[in-house]
């Protein structure tokens, strides 16, 4: 009887020793994996509701999403205007709930085959998303964009020229290009003309008041340093946040509606140290 017991203890001495071995293994084997592309990302769209997000749109106070202009629909955020019989002027921003100062940003995005046609002619198959904006709760009802800088997402007019995305504007700012202030609302970056209905991948990488860089598919299409308050474009804003040559070192993300529909769709943020090298 002792031997018969020795035995069963020794076959479950042999089976730990086992199963010992095969999770320092597993261990050994997770401990080399490659972190994912995800580690150190946050998502700011959860694909269900609008949470964390609040609306501002010209003519409108805070919050008011008019006509139900921003909405999601099959997990994207949408700037739909079936609610509406005419843009009058409508620009309107959804900004995320709180500020970013240095940052690697990344969405996709898309144009939809809705257009009003009293809206600016500009803005036929063009948004954007603006970032290091003035807080939405400062941005008055009669004023019509943030004080910001612009991504600017463009698509093809179908007119065989070529119309770059993933550029710069600049409402109520200024920038550094080429090392010198450059006093343009917008400037172009290097990248293809895409069509209206195809989903473009765009980034955003900023350094607070330093260097920004906007890639798209993966590509970096533009540089510039040194954001900061000036030029013009906006109007009914409060005069008193308003300082010339002011550096922008952080500010508020939002998407944009200027009676272009378009969808957004994978929205996330990994937060970065300030001088980071990338």
């Amino acid at each position: 009887m002792p031997r018969i017991i020795n035995k069963s203890l020794a076959r479950r001495a042999g089976n730990l020793s086992l199963g010992l071995l095969c999770c320092a293994s597993v261990i050994s084997c997770s401990s080399q994996t490659t972190p994912s592309e995800d580690d150190g990302w946050r998502s700011l769209f959860n694909g269900k509701n609008l949470d964390g997000w609040v609306v501002k749109i010209h003519h409108h106070e805070l919050g008011d999403n008019y006509a139900n202009t921003f909405r999601v629909v099959d997990g994207v955020v949408q700037v739909n205007y079936d609610g509406y019989e005419g843009f009058g002027e409508r620009f309107g921003h959804l900004f995320y709930k709180e500020p970013f100062s240095a940052y690697h940003l990344k969405f996709e995005y898309r144009f939809t085959g809705q257009w009003l046609e009293d809206a600016p002619g500009y803005a036929y198959r063009n948004s954007g998303v603006m970032f290091h904006s003035q807080a939405p709760d400062t941005i008055l009802k009669e004023q019509d964009w943030p004080i910001s800088v612009e991504y600017q997402m463009l698509a093809d007019r179908g007119d065989g020229k070529p119309r770059p995305t993933g550029n710069m504007c600049s409402p109520g700012t200024d920038v550094f290009f080429n090392g010198k202030l450059d006093e343009r609302h917008c400037i172009n970056s290097s990248s293809a003309t895409y069509a209206p209905g195809e989903w473009v991948k765009a980034e955003l990488i900023v350094d607070g008041d330093s260097r920004v860089v906007h890639k798209v598919n993966g590509d970096k299409v533009l540089e510039y340093t040194a954001p900061q308050m000036g030029g013009g474009v906006v109007s009914g804003y409060d005069a008193k946040i308003w300082r010339q040559g002011k550096p922008l070192q952080e500010g508020y993300i939002a998407l944009q509606s200027e009676g272009q529909g378009v969808e957004f769709r994978n929205i996330k943020i990994k937060q970065l140290s300030r001088g980071f090298s990338n």
